[in-house]
């Protein structure tokens, strides 16, 4: 995947001021995005990366971001409204969180100078290494005593309470396990296992076949816990007894409700699991395909002068819904890698021309007079080109960048910073969750999701590394095909509003009061 983005020279290639030496600050100050200015991070988009990286790298520790005990993923922490200091963690988390996770990890793993910023700034790679390695292995024996204690799972993991040394699924999935999430999880260490299974060091091919040990149970078991049969996926499966083996005569497995995985987002990940490797017949491949292709649906954005621009409908049409881009390599597809950054036209454009000081995506709510979280809001994102009707627009995230990241760290920068320049949006461990788009509130948290995933993005997805083992397992030329053949089918005319460059922000969060936290205000 390019590292540096085409866009940025063809739109920004005038320069403009020199970016301030904040960039080359082996330890920046906290608050330092009020020290850039937008043309600043559209020309030197590395400098303010190393700062980026030092202070999002900043959740990566005990009891904020993850368990070193166990090396799982905590699902966030919450902040002292006044100081930004962690005060109350969220003890649960989920595959997702831990597809991001060891997506950063397989980046230090492979000796990423980036990744090495994030996870042990001012220390040679090789320090990055061997932590990322640790985690890697920890995490494993986590894995499989999960598995060993909870055979009924299948390998796939509930959401979980990750607080304890042996992880137990939270009280509301207690024999149940989500498809999504876990199509995130695995291919993720799909991509870690390649990057492990290509190193000299003996340690690092022994762990690599321990994870691969790992994959090939989930294989063994995917058809049997959320295939249904006629191209059904349950996106929720209820297990009869989570403590009896798969196998087991008293065990059984059944969809919850009428919920099905049939989307053409995130949850496609977990469908060419299946596809690849979960044993199934070549007829219910193709019912897989059968039952997802409605809602693969060609939308043209229009609005004032900005369109028509041709995207994938979205559902909500939030950020989140790209996860997929970062894990397969939909980008070596030329129509797909064109209509996605149609996508990120559109979503630059639509704020922009909106006045809107941010982007949407799906994320916590802001934090009330007593520290907690109002609520969650899923349904954040564009209207038009959506397939929902609902939605709640007034809050917006920093992580919203991560697809435009993808293609134009420039511009991903600019709507980052001008999200980031909020007051109470930086805090001691990076970027805050999110805030009002009148300035009047923040939400206090930092997680995995709207944080992480915009490192991961900048490192470029794990795609890469996802691809050349599908090389090596002889699945890349049918990925490959199969998802051409799907997408030719809806954009077989041409895709319109390829020349509209992305929008940059055209409006800031206002000053409605909020005062910056103690523990990363202007020079701290």
């Amino acid at each position: 995947m390019a590292r540096l983005s085409i866009l940025s020279v063809l739109f920004f290639a005038a320069a403009s001021l020199s970016a301030p030496n904040y960039g080359k600050n082996n330890n920046p100050p906290c608050r330092f995005a009020p020290l850039y200015s937008q043309d600043d991070v559209l020309e030197h988009p590395h400098d303010f990366a190393r700062d980026f990286l030092y202070w999002e790298g900043h959740f990566h520790q005990n009891n904020v971001g993850y368990n070193t005990a166990n090396a799982m993923t905590y699902d966030g922490t919450l902040l002292d409204p006044t100081t930004g200091l962690a005060t109350e963690k969220h003890p649960f988390s989920a595959a997702s969180k831990e597809s991001i996770h060891i997506m950063l990890l397989a980046h230090a793993l492979d000796g990423d100078a980036d990744a090495a910023r994030f996870l042990a700034p001012n220390q040679p790679k090789e320090a990055a290494q061997r932590l990322a390695f640790q985690i890697m292995q920890t995490k494993l024996n986590t894995y499989l005593t999960f598995n060993a204690t909870y055979p009924g799972f299948g390998g796939f993991l509930p959401w979980f309470l990750a607080d304890k040394t042996v992880l137990t699924p939270t009280l509301d999935w207690v024999n149940r396990v989500p498809a999504l999430d876990n199509g995130e999880l695995i291919w993720a260490v799909y991509a870690a296992v390649e990057v492990l299974g290509e190193s000299s060091q003996k340690e690092r091919k022994d762990l690599a076949k321990g994870w691969q040990r790992w994959l090939d149970y989930t294989k063994r078991n995917a058809a049997r816990v959320f295939y249904a049969g006629a191209g059904t996926v349950c996106a929720v499966t209820t297990i009869k007894d989570q403590a009896l083996p798969v196998g087991d005569a008293g065990q059984s497995y059944k969809c919850e409700g009428s919920g099905t995985l049939n989307d053409p987002y995130e949850g496609e990940l977990f469908m060419w699991w299946l596809y690849f490797f979960g044993g199934l017949s070549n007829a219910d491949k193709q019912a897989l395909l059968a039952v997802k292709r409605p809602q693969l649906v060609r939308k043209e954005y229009q609005m004032g002068n900005i369109g028509p621009i041709t995207v994938q409908e979205g559902f909500w049409f939030s950020a989140h819904e790209q996860w997929k881009l970062l894990e397969l390599p939909y980008l070596s597809i030329p129509l797909v890698q064109r209509l996605f950054l149609n996508a990120e036209r559109v979503r630059t454009c639509n704020s922009a021309i909106q006045h809107i000081p941010g982007m949407f995506a799906s994320v916590n709510n802001s934090t009330d007079s007593s520290g907690q979280i109002i609520g969650y809001i899923s349904d954040a994102g564009i209207p038009s080109i959506s397939n929902q009707t609902t939605f709640e627009l007034d809050v917006v995230t920093p992580y919203s960048v991560f697809p435009v990241m993808l293609f134009d760290r420039g511009v991903a920068f600019a709507w980052w910073l001008d999200m980031a320049k909020g007051k109470k949006m930086q805090n001691p461990y990076g970027s805050t969750e999110s805030t009002r788009v009148d300035g009047t509130a923040v939400s206090s948290f930092v997680s995995w999701d709207s944080k992480i995933t915009t490192v991961v993005a900048y490192l470029g997805g794990v795609a890469e590394f996802a691809a050349s083992k599908m090389k090596r397992d002889a699945i890349y030329d049918e990925f490959i095909d199969v998802t051409q053949r799907e997408y030719e089918m809806k954009f077989s005319q041409p895709l319109n509003g390829e020349r509209q460059p992305p929008c940059l922000p055209a409006a800031t969060v206002p000053d409605a009061g909020l005062v910056d936290y103690t523990q990363c205000s202007k020079g701290s």
